[in-house]
Protein backbone atom coordinates (compact mmCIF):
# COMPACT_ATOMS: atom_id res chain seq x y z
CA UNK A 1 0.00 0.00 0.00
CA UNK A 2 1.03 3.82 -0.61
CA UNK A 3 1.73 6.20 1.65
CA UNK A 4 -0.61 8.85 -0.43
CA UNK A 5 2.37 11.78 0.42
CA UNK A 6 1.18 14.43 -1.58
CA UNK A 7 4.31 16.59 -3.37
CA UNK A 8 4.24 19.17 -5.96
CA UNK A 9 5.48 17.60 -9.54
CA UNK A 10 8.63 18.57 -11.42
CA UNK A 11 9.42 19.65 -14.84
CA UNK A 12 11.15 16.27 -14.61
CA UNK A 13 8.21 14.47 -14.10
CA UNK A 14 6.45 15.28 -17.08
CA UNK A 15 6.83 12.05 -19.63
CA UNK A 16 5.40 10.50 -16.94
CA UNK A 17 2.64 12.35 -16.22
CA UNK A 18 1.56 12.29 -19.83
CA UNK A 19 2.17 8.30 -19.43
CA UNK A 20 -0.45 8.50 -16.55
CA UNK A 21 -2.70 11.05 -18.13
CA UNK A 22 -2.91 8.88 -21.21
CA UNK A 23 -3.20 5.29 -19.20
CA UNK A 24 -5.87 6.60 -17.57
CA UNK A 25 -7.94 8.01 -20.17
CA UNK A 26 -7.57 4.50 -22.60
CA UNK A 27 -8.81 3.14 -19.27
CA UNK A 28 -11.36 4.74 -18.23
CA UNK A 29 -12.45 7.22 -21.21
CA UNK A 30 -14.27 4.28 -23.64
CA UNK A 31 -16.35 6.61 -25.11
CA UNK A 32 -13.23 8.59 -26.83
CA UNK A 33 -11.81 6.91 -29.71
CA UNK A 34 -7.64 6.42 -30.56
CA UNK A 35 -7.79 9.50 -32.95
CA UNK A 36 -9.77 11.71 -30.02
CA UNK A 37 -7.36 11.06 -27.52
CA UNK A 38 -4.46 11.71 -30.41
CA UNK A 39 -6.50 15.05 -30.59
CA UNK A 40 -6.01 16.07 -27.16
CA UNK A 41 -2.96 14.84 -26.82
CA UNK A 42 -0.72 18.02 -27.38
CA UNK A 43 -3.34 20.43 -25.54
CA UNK A 44 -2.24 18.10 -23.03
CA UNK A 45 1.31 17.98 -23.03
CA UNK A 46 0.82 22.20 -23.66
CA UNK A 47 -1.00 22.60 -19.94
CA UNK A 48 0.65 20.28 -18.24
CA UNK A 49 4.00 21.99 -19.00
CA UNK A 50 1.65 25.25 -17.81
CA UNK A 51 0.65 23.85 -14.18
CA UNK A 52 3.63 22.19 -13.48
CA UNK A 53 5.73 25.66 -14.58
CA UNK A 54 3.11 27.15 -11.79
CA UNK A 55 3.32 25.00 -9.46
CA UNK A 56 -0.15 23.63 -9.65
CA UNK A 57 0.43 20.45 -10.40
CA UNK A 58 -0.07 17.81 -6.85
CA UNK A 59 1.22 14.35 -7.21
CA UNK A 60 1.52 11.26 -5.82
CA UNK A 61 4.29 9.01 -6.27
CA UNK A 62 5.25 5.19 -5.51
CA UNK A 63 7.88 3.99 -3.69
CA UNK A 64 10.56 3.96 -6.25
CA UNK A 65 9.36 7.79 -6.29
CA UNK A 66 7.55 7.70 -9.69
CA UNK A 67 4.63 9.59 -9.96
CA UNK A 68 1.16 7.60 -10.18
CA UNK A 69 -1.42 9.76 -9.31
CA UNK A 70 -1.56 13.90 -10.36
CA UNK A 71 -4.20 16.60 -9.05
CA UNK A 72 -4.75 20.22 -10.22
CA UNK A 73 -7.00 22.70 -8.56
CA UNK A 74 -7.23 26.30 -10.66
CA UNK A 75 -9.67 29.01 -9.28
CA UNK A 76 -11.46 26.56 -6.33
CA UNK A 77 -12.14 23.68 -9.37
CA UNK A 78 -9.97 20.69 -9.99
CA UNK A 79 -9.05 20.92 -13.47
CA UNK A 80 -7.06 17.25 -13.79
CA UNK A 81 -7.72 13.94 -11.44
CA UNK A 82 -5.73 11.26 -12.91
CA UNK A 83 -4.74 8.34 -11.60
CA UNK A 84 -2.63 5.27 -13.41
CA UNK A 85 -4.70 1.91 -13.82
CA UNK A 86 -2.17 -0.26 -12.19
CA UNK A 87 -2.98 2.00 -8.86
CA UNK A 88 -6.90 2.83 -9.41
CA UNK A 89 -8.89 1.56 -6.49
CA UNK A 90 -6.41 2.36 -3.96
CA UNK A 91 -7.70 5.40 -2.11
CA UNK A 92 -5.54 8.05 -4.38
CA UNK A 93 -7.70 9.36 -5.98
CA UNK A 94 -9.88 10.01 -3.20
CA UNK A 95 -6.73 11.21 -1.03
CA UNK A 96 -5.93 13.67 -3.55
CA UNK A 97 -9.62 15.01 -3.88
CA UNK A 98 -10.14 15.36 0.08
CA UNK A 99 -6.83 17.24 -0.10
CA UNK A 100 -7.99 19.24 -3.03
CA UNK A 101 -11.30 20.12 -0.91
CA UNK A 102 -9.38 20.67 2.61
CA UNK A 103 -6.01 22.21 1.48
CA UNK A 104 -6.95 24.35 -1.93
CA UNK A 105 -10.36 24.88 -1.34
CA UNK A 106 -11.75 23.18 -4.10
CA UNK A 107 -15.60 23.53 -4.47
CA UNK A 108 -15.79 22.53 -8.18
CA UNK A 109 -14.91 19.76 -11.17
CA UNK A 110 -16.22 18.97 -14.32
CA UNK A 111 -16.40 15.21 -15.79
CA UNK A 112 -17.99 13.66 -18.85
CA UNK A 113 -21.01 12.52 -19.33
CA UNK A 114 -20.20 9.14 -20.27
CA UNK A 115 -17.78 8.65 -17.85
CA UNK A 116 -19.93 6.91 -15.24
CA UNK A 117 -17.16 5.76 -12.88
CA UNK A 118 -15.90 9.63 -12.82
CA UNK A 119 -18.95 10.79 -12.52
CA UNK A 120 -19.85 8.43 -9.30
CA UNK A 121 -16.77 8.62 -7.70
CA UNK A 122 -17.36 12.65 -7.78
CA UNK A 123 -21.01 12.06 -6.18
CA UNK A 124 -20.31 9.40 -3.69
CA UNK A 125 -17.21 12.08 -2.49
CA UNK A 126 -20.26 14.68 -2.25
CA UNK A 127 -20.33 16.60 -5.27
CA UNK A 128 -24.02 17.29 -6.97
CA UNK A 129 -24.45 17.72 -10.25
CA UNK A 130 -25.14 21.90 -10.98
CA UNK A 131 -25.67 22.01 -14.89
CA UNK A 132 -24.34 20.19 -18.30
CA UNK A 133 -22.30 21.66 -21.45
CA UNK A 134 -23.48 19.41 -24.42
CA UNK A 135 -20.29 20.19 -26.22
CA UNK A 136 -16.81 19.73 -24.18
CA UNK A 137 -14.15 22.68 -24.68
CA UNK A 138 -13.68 21.82 -27.82
CA UNK A 139 -16.58 22.02 -29.41
CA UNK A 140 -16.74 18.49 -29.23
CA UNK A 141 -20.19 16.41 -28.50
CA UNK A 142 -19.14 14.82 -25.24
CA UNK A 143 -21.40 16.53 -23.09
CA UNK A 144 -19.62 17.59 -19.65
CA UNK A 145 -21.63 17.86 -16.30
CA UNK A 146 -20.38 21.08 -14.13
CA UNK A 147 -20.41 19.66 -10.51
CA UNK A 148 -20.20 21.54 -6.89
CA UNK A 149 -19.51 20.40 -3.63
CA UNK A 150 -22.88 20.34 -1.51
CA UNK A 151 -23.41 22.78 0.72
CA UNK A 152 -23.15 21.37 4.06
CA UNK A 153 -26.29 21.69 6.84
Amino acid sequence: MNQHTITLAQAADLPRLFDVWHRAVVATHDFLSPADIDFLSPFVRIELERVVREQLLHVLRDTSDEVYAFLCVEKHKIEMLFVHPEQRGNGAGRHLVTFAIASLGAMAVDVNEHNGLGHGFYLHLGFIEESRSELDPFGKPFPILHLELAKKG
